[in-house]
């Protein structure tokens, strides 16, 4: 993985850490913003009540919303991070059949050199146990020549 692929995946993550922190300092900022208006306000009991009923539905209507975004943002995350997953799955799996067949290839081609150097030490063995042939000759007519001489 490269550097800038890591920054970019630490960037992702704080920026869904950065999120998450500011969707629930907004849902407690804004629960403990109503709850203190509505304490303070000079009201009756009937007022207060409504307000304070109002103020919770409205809380929880905007809980609600902020449920879906952040269902929705984990969504789109999980689908990036699976396409990166895949994207990057198939990355190595080409590199790994490149490399595959590129140590195919270089042990194909010792193999070839190999079968043409076993065949020029065929060919220098013959040559070689010919000229040792044609000396074992050479040297026994001599020897025939010098016992012919000698008697």
């Amino acid at each position: 993985m490269s550097n800038q692929q890591q920054n970019n995946e630490q960037n992702n993550q704080s920026g869904n850490i950065n999120s998450k922190d500011f969707l629930i300092g907004s849902l407690i900022g804004g629960i403990v913003g109503a709850s203190v208006a509505l304490l303070f306000a000079p009201k009756s009991g009937k007022e207060m009540r409504d307000d304070l009923n109002e103020g919770a539905t409205q809380v929880r209507d905007r809980a609600m919303e902020w449920k879906d975004m952040a269902y929705d943002k984990g969504n789109e995350f999980s689908e990036k991070a699976k396409q990166t997953t895949a994207d990057w799955s198939k990355n190595v799996s080409d590199k790994s059949q490149q490399l595959s067949d590129k140590v195919k290839s270089t042990v194909d081609g010792i193999k070839y050199k190999q079968e043409e150097w076993e065949e020029v030490a065929e060919d220098v063995a013959e040559e070689v146990a010919e000229a040792i042939e044609e000396a074992a000759e050479e040297l026994h007519r001599q020897q025939e020549v010098a016992s012919n001489t000698q008697v």
